[in-house]
């Protein structure tokens, strides 16, 4: 039992009830108490998902059952060089509206937020429940709390970020959010932000996450565009060697509004990002692409969900998958086509390579369609490196282990190149380059 709920418990869910009790937020306000009370109320219900469940049956979450790891407390708010030498690593050499977040919460030191356009609001989470709380309390109160880590995420989370485009803003930079850790505690990281393309706006985000040690990162991500906006992303992913990585993001599209993603997971010791995205505007497009890149005994699992509610809306989604040594990957992909959206169009592909007898990735991309009038489709492979294209390599002088590699980024470049601008996609290559010259080490 515990002073926040009045039922029995799960039991790994016992210390994070107890954590939360030592270490209320008292600064929050009336309406956030209560929804930080009510979501862990709903962790504890629901507890960890296990291997029975589908969208976990690829992930063992065993070892975080048995021990705990709790919400890192803030020790000040100095930049430690380590801090300052991940930011010079990963972040964009190119100019950019930056917000650095160091083990969950805002570095102002870090962060570049001047000469932003008039109609953008860019800044920490903490501030925007302060200053904006119009903005963010619907959002909150609306949410379905019944995934259990949104759910721990939302009763804990102490930092992330809050982007509001007003109505016909275009922004010509792209703005950069970056993710550090430098705390090797073995504790978590909770961090919840916001997103919001108002009618017509045009935005690019880039955010990068990176760290050293044991951590896991329990990150959530809400995005509303409105009609006929678009909106950018692009995900890098780069933890420590340790780290668990749990991100989640959920958008809701207007009309002809348009959402183009792109994800690189290749660091970290286990990292699972899902996306949900629902399709309620007429006419909305969205592409959901990315990549992974597996060595070791690393894990990586992604899942997308698109929801077609209204007619004429297009979805374009593109994974690859590398593992190597005993890792493994996974993709659940799922569309699904409500009654009434008529005239959907909806693709979806998932290519693997897996080199060696003890890697593997699993691959289950699904349709479920109920209308009549659409254009649908989904496709799956995994296989070995073409043993001709490696032939024709090694019998003009390269070496076997070139020859390997240069197959290797020419698969995972292809993925990478339908980022659409050029900037970013560099960036995105620079940094799987780096990864490749280690993968089959």
């Amino acid at each position: 039992m515990s002073a926040v709920v009045d039922f029995p418990v799960k039991p790994e869910t016992r210390a994070y009830l107890e954590a939360f009790g030592r270490h209320r937020r008292n600064g929050d306000p009336d309406w956030l108490a209560g929804y930080r009370n009510r979501s862990l109320a709903r962790f504890a219900e629901l507890g960890f998902p296990s291997r029975r469940s589908e969208a976990w049956r690829y992930l063992d979450l065993r070892s975080l059952e048995q021990r705990p790891m709790l919400p890192v407390e803030p020790e000040g708010t100095a930049v430690t060089s380590t801090a300052r030498d991940q930011l010079a690593e990963i972040g964009l050499a190119e100019p950019a509206y930056r917000l650095v977040l160091v083990n969950g919460r805002f570095s102002a030191e870090l962060s570049r937020l001047d000469q932003l356009p008039s109609g953008v609001w860019l800044g920490p989470m903490e501030t925007a429940i302060a200053q904006r709380p119009d903005l963010i309390r619907p959002g909150f109160e609306a949410q379905s709390v019944d995934r259990p880590f949104a759910s721990l995420n939302a009763a804990f989370f102490a930092d992330g970020f809050v982007l509001d485009v007003a109505p016909g803003v275009a922004l010509k930079r792209p703005v950069e959010i970056v993710h550090l850790s430098d705390d090797d505690t073995g504790g978590s990281l909770h961090t919840r932000s916001l997103v919001v393309a108002g009618r017509g706006s045009r935005a690019t985000l880039v955010e990068s996450y990176t760290g050293v040690g044991e951590y896991w990162r329990n990150d959530v991500v809400e995005l509303r565009l409105g009609a006929g906006s678009e909106l950018a992303r692009v995900t890098l992913v780069e933890e420590g060697s340790e780290a668990l990585h749990f991100g989640e993001i959920s958008a809701t599209l207007d009309e002809a509004s348009r959402l183009s993603s792109f994800l690189l997971l290749l660091k970290g010791r286990t990292v699972r990002h899902e996306a949900t995205v629902r399709s309620e505007g007429e006419r909305s497009h969205c592409e959901l692409n990315g990549a992974f890149l597996l060595s070791g005994r690393q894990e990586a699992n992604i899942l997308t969900t698109v929801d077609h509610a209204a007619p004429g809306g297009e979805t374009r989604e593109v994974f690859k998958g590398v593992a190597t040594g005993r890792a493994h990957g996974a993709f659940q992909g799922r569309i699904t086509v409500r009654p009434g959206a008529q005239k959907t169009d909806a693709h979806q592909l998932s290519r693997n390579l897996v080199l060696g007898p003890r890697a593997a990735i699993d691959t289950k991309p699904e349709l479920e369609i109920y209308a009549d009038d659409v254009k649908c489709s989904h496709g799956a492979a995994v296989g070995d490196l073409d043993e001709a294209a490696l032939f024709y390599l090694r019998a003009r002088g390269i070496p076997s282990d070139e020859a390997r590699r240069m197959l290797i980024e020419a698969f995972a470049r292809e993925a990478v190149e339908l980022v659409e601008q050029a900037v970013l996609r560099e960036h995105l290559q620079a940094r799987l380059v780096r990864r490749l010259a280690t993968l089959e080490e």
